[in-house]
């Protein structure tokens, strides 16, 4: 696993419906409705940095005084360990990588009208 520096987060208000995307820098916090998140660590899997990410999250509820959430949430398994609150919720969709390790793009495919290559006999 890779630590990256930013992780990109998603936020629900299970009332009104709202829901908002936002990147968080390491020891970076940002502030909906009640709720304050603090990024603490983001990681990924050095060999495939698109295949998933986890994250440790610190999330305050202005009403509580002690953290609602504090530990790792994995992206690909939100369930794992989820933000048990009655009003929000919050999962990781990624970390962010440097461009040098973004996975490789797919060759377009041929298109349908492309001539096919000639047979030969040296089979």
């Amino acid at each position: 696993m890779v630590s990256a520096e930013v992780s990109v987060l998603r936020w629900l208000d299970k009332l009104t419906g709202e829901t908002e995307d936002v990147e968080l820098g390491r020891g970076q916090s940002a502030t909906w409705g009640r709720l304050s998140i603090q990024l603490d660590e983001c990681r990924y899997p050095k060999g495939n940095p698109a295949s998933d990410a986890i994250a440790h999250l610190t999330i305050r509820d202005s009403e509580v005084e002690t953290p609602v959430f504090s530990g790792w949430m994995v992206a690909s398994s939100p369930a794992l360990s989820a933000l048990d609150h009655p009003r929000y919720d919050v999962w990781v969709l990624s970390c962010t990588y440097p461009q040098s390790e973004a996975p490789p793009e797919a060759a377009p495919d041929a298109p349908e009208d492309a001539p096919e290559p000639a047979a030969t006999d040296e089979g």
